[in-house]
């Protein structure tokens, strides 16, 4: 039971679990001792000493700050706007707090505004969906358009939003690297004849992309009522994230053991066929890997794109709280930081357990 148990936690990325579970067996304690020290004890360490570290230079850059204030007071106003501003700033006052890198405590404490927010701003809506219930109703049956909710939309909203984008984009990315990769891969001579356009599209900025797909777009949906901020935000970003896959899948087709092939020529399969059951499969851990650093890319590029676009998402709620300059601004900006972090790190998580679960079946089918 305990061996299945440790296989599932290795599957699911909590491997380094392991060795608690070997000590409560009694299996050779002294090596899991050390591992448990190495993979468990020595990174939550890292986390203590990442939170101290934070903390200190936040602590050296509000002095600095809080000093420049005073001696700033004292060469302009006098040794009692200075002594002013010294009490100012011990007090906690908002008004003359240095705003520089905010402490752990203070991103706590906006993390806890922001979900705050997001209750009565979803409070605030739901009222809203009641006392236009009705006559949405109306409207329905006289067949004119919903009144919809149009209130800024929380941080959790935005989170959601910009999820949503990532996704869209990189199933485009999906749409259109894998069967160009498959068709190039299976041709030297167009492999070699686009090999060039691939190499020279591939590092262009998001921002280039960007501007062309906005040019795009914009004329395309001149009189129509379609979220074009939504269509620009997540053709950029499929465009811009997936030359990883469409590299590894053009590789992987070229590359499948020429034995398979035979066989397939053999079992005298059509080149639909072929496809399907012998070079995609065979293609798969390439694939994978591609799709992996496109969605890690999607992401990446996601924030720019919002950010640069103003379209709904963490992106423009950066850029937003940058602007607003106010005194828990710096600290909303690193809970969105850390947000855009962890969530970029499970989405890579998923597309690994994905991997896995895929070549986990292949080989039980084999």
């Amino acid at each position: 039971m305990s061996d299945k148990l440790i296989k599932t936690m290795r599957f699911i990325g909590l491997g380094f679990l392991e060795p608690i579970i070997r000590l409560t067996k009694g299996e050779e304690p002294n090596k899991n001792l050390i591992l448990i020290l190495k993979k468990i004890v020595a990174p939550i360490a890292s986390v203590f000493l990442f939170l101290l570290i934070w903390q200190s230079s936040s602590s050296a850059l509000f002095n600095i700050e809080a000093t420049y204030r005073i001696e700033k007071a004292m060469n302009e106003q006098g040794k009692e706007a200075a002594y002013a501003m010294k009490l100012c700033i011990a007090s906690g006052a908002v008004s003359c707090q240095p705003n520089t890198l905010p402490s752990p405590s203070q991103v706590k404490v906006s993390f806890y505004k922001l979900l705050e927010d997001h209750k009565i701003i979803n409070a605030d809506k739901k009222a809203f969906k009641e006392k236009t219930a009705e006559l949405n109703e109306k409207r329905e049956a006289e067949g004119k358009d919903a009144i919809v909710y149009t209130g800024r939309p929380s941080f959790v909203d935005q989170i959601i939003t910009s999820i949503k984008t990532v996704f869209a984009g990189f199933l485009l990315a999906i749409f259109i690297a894998v069967p160009i990769g498959v068709i190039i891969g299976l041709s030297d001579t167009l492999r070699s004849s686009f090999n060039w356009l691939i190499q020279i599209l591939k590092p262009v900025s998001p921002v280039v992309w960007l501007l062309l797909v906005f040019m795009i777009v914009k004329t395309l949906t001149k009189d129509s009522d379609t979220d074009s901020a939504f269509i620009i935000s997540f053709i950029s970003v499929g465009l811009c994230s997936m030359w990883a896959t469409l590299v590894n899948t053009a590789m992987g087709v070229s590359t499948v053991d020429q034995d398979f092939i035979n066989v397939a020529k053999v079992l005298k399969l059509g080149p639909i066929q072929k496809v399907f059951k012998v070079i995609l499969p065979s293609s798969l851990p390439l694939i994978f890997t591609g799709l992996r650093i496109t969605l890690s890319v999607a992401w990446m590029v996601l924030i720019a794109i919002e950010l640069l676009a103003q379209s709904p998402g963490l992106g423009s709620f950066v850029w937003e709280e940058f602007q607003n300059g106010a005194n828990d601004s710096n600290s909303k900006i690193i809970v969105a930081m850390f947000v855009i972090g962890i969530i970029g790190f499970l989405l890579d998580r998923i597309m690994l357990t994905i991997q896995k679960f895929v070549s986990f079946n292949k080989n039980e089918g084999s």
